[in-house]
């Protein structure tokens, strides 16, 4: 259990760098870091800055859940459903605009894919670190008895 453990907070450590890097890269490039060379309508240069920040705090958050994680079971959750909505509203504009860049399609895969399979897999530690403290609490109950 605690090699698989470790194991994911390695791999959420890494994941959650992600969305912090590329949430500052947005806050200070604003929409013009995405390239593209036309002019930039200043309300949405504002908005897409607003919403990397927030997006430096998903990660941020995901990073805060590493030491522990097997007790960070109801955060995480909170911020895999963020992140999934977020997934969501991109699967849309998808739909309704078209295929976007490859970057904002790994992206996706990342939102709808990624995070809920380290949601599943942060339940399942969280479920064993769980069972391994009952056995060891009847463990101990049961070596109290005995010593009587």
């Amino acid at each position: 259990m605690e090699r698989e453990r470790r194991i994911l907070q390695r791999i959420v450590a890494v994941a959650a760098i992600l969305p912090v890097l590329a949430g500052l890269y947005g806050v200070l490039f604003g929409i013009d870091g995405l390239g593209g060379g036309t002019p930039v309508n200043v309300s949405a240069d504002s908005h897409f800055r607003y919403l990397s920040g927030l997006l430096t705090g998903i990660g941020i958050l995901f990073l805060t859940c590493v030491p522990g994680i097997e007790t960070k079971t109801t955060l995480f959750r909170f911020l895999t459903l963020v992140v999934v909505l977020g997934g969501l509203a991109r699967l849309l504009g998808l739909y309704l605009t078209g295929v976007p860049s490859l970057t904002m399609l790994a992206a996706l895969a990342v939102e709808l894919g990624v995070a809920p399979l380290l949601c599943l897999w942060q339940t399942r530690v969280s479920g064993l670190a769980r069972d391994t403290t009952k056995d060891a609490a009847k463990d101990a109950a049961i070596d109290a008895r005995t010593e009587r």
